[in-house]
């Protein structure tokens, strides 16, 4: 069977070769059956080649974007039912699933390395929405798609960066640290940015925005790190206590906020919020540990099978909804996020150099930097209203980082960083639940 797979990858190629060629020729209508093919054959292929297997997921995202440009009605209503309003509920899973993995002693990560989780948090929320601001000012983009490159900027570290820095060999508690400490951060970095830098292209209400960052982000992040307090078994009584009630303490501001904005009573939502967000999970991770005793590698698997199929779900529907607008400025587009992903990369990893940072934290804040939260940039595009138009440069940029961070942890791996002896190789990566787009 191994050796079919690579006439599948040289099938795939040729599909797509010709597919380029009708292009060419004028023949677009034609392409479809090829670019399809040709796309799912090199998934096929390349998902047993040891050197390009790491890129199977974004292949297999490729071939999804592609069947929502050719067949737009297939991914935006499902008899009566809006298929957009799937996006909220998958992202609220995939930061449920970043939750689940982690625990309260990743954000203890700052008191160990100060330094470099300051500047990696600084870096990204400098560096990025910065360089998104000057491609959406000087790229001739229509305003609400030029929004979404801002947008892009001001969203916190994509989860998928924490293993891109394990394969690339960085410091890879740094990654984590940083990662939880800009997600913390984003209800009020995120829209406060925006409405700064792109307030001018599409009015911004931010405390709107602080709130659905708080319900798409941050209590499904809370509900995983109450499940995980009591799933394995491998935390105090006392440190599970401090947790739960700084996680009430979490839901409490949330309320707060929305009772002060007319968003119902304040005692009732938070009863329904430490409902839903703590004793739910809270009574799961207790039933997991009763029956699995502790083991995580089953759910570890289904977590990322939501994960990715969930990615690959809301990047599907909000191309199908944005078709026409990706035609009229789709290579732009591309073009734009592109530079915004590959100079987060190059700022990241010199703003460390400079700083003093050794190169394997300089690795990890090169990535913390260049990959984004793409997801939770088209859940607040599609509560603003935008998912056509913001929502695009999300969709475009979460693939390509992938794709782009993938192919530089893979060259850096090969390079061990400077200061450092060279790793052994390590027996396991970190689990696909934490990759985002």
């Amino acid at each position: 069977m191994k050796r079919l797979y690579p006439y599948l990858l040289g099938a795939g190629v040729i599909l797509l070769t010709v597919a380029a060629v009708l292009a060419l020729l004028g023949q677009g209508s034609a392409t479809g059956g090829p670019v399809l093919a040709g796309l799912v054959l090199l998934a096929l292929g390349i998902r047993h080649d040891p050197v390009w297997s790491g890129l199977t997921f974004t292949v297999l995202i490729l071939t999804a974007v592609a069947t929502a440009m050719y067949h737009p009605e297939w991914f935006q209503r499902w008899g009566g039912f809006e298929l957009k309003r799937l996006i909220i509920p998958l992202l609220q899973i995939i930061m449920f699933g970043m939750g689940s993995q982690s625990s309260l002693e990743d954000f203890a990560g700052i008191l160990r390395n100060p330094k470099g989780v300051l500047v990696g948090v600084v870096s990204h929320y400098v560096i990025m929405p910065l360089i998104g601001f000057v491609l959406a000012t000087f790229l001739p983009l229509p305003p609400a798609i030029a929004m979404g490159i801002v947008l892009v900027g001001c969203s916190p570290s994509g989860l998928a960066s924490n293993v891109m820095a394990f394969i690339a060999r960085a410091n890879v508690p740094l990654s984590v640290t940083v990662t939880a400490f800009s997600t913390l951060l984003s209800p009020f970095l995120t829209p406060a940015l925006l409405k700064l830098l792109a307030g001018q292209l599409v009015p911004v209400d931010f405390w709107k925005m602080v709130m659905e960052i708080l319900n798409i982000t941050i209590l499904p992040i809370v509900a995983g790190l109450t499940f995980n307090a009591f799933a394995y078994g491998n935390q105090t009584r006392r440190s599970v206590g401090i947790q739960l009630i700084v996680y009430f303490g979490i839901i409490l501001l949330k309320n707060f906020l929305g009772a002060n904005m007319g968003e119902g009573d304040l005692a009732e939502g938070a009863v329904w919020n430490a409902m839903w967000f703590l004793v739910f999970p809270a009574l799961a991770g207790w039933s997991f540990h009763k029956a699995a005793g502790g083991r995580r590698e089953g759910l570890d698997r289904v977590l990322a099978l939501l994960s990715m199929v969930g990615i690959t779900v809301i990047v599907t529907v909000i191309t199908a909804a944005g078709r026409q607008s990706l035609l009229e400025v789709g290579l732009l587009l591309i073009l734009a996020c592109f530079l915004h992903n590959t100079l987060g990369y190059l700022l990241g990893y010199w703003t460390c150099r400079v700083v003093g940072l050794n190169d394997q934290s300089s690795r990890s804040v090169a990535f913390e930097v260049g990959m984004q939260n793409a997801g939770m940039a088209s859940g607040l595009a599609l509560q603003m209203g935008q998912l056509a138009t913001t929502g695009l440069a999300p969709a475009i940029f979460g693939p390509l980082m992938n794709t782009s961070g993938s192919m530089l942890a893979n060259w850096w791996r090969s390079r061990p960083p400077r200061e450092e002896e060279p790793l052994p190789e390590p027996a396991d990566r970190p689990k696909a639940s934490k990759v985002d787009f």
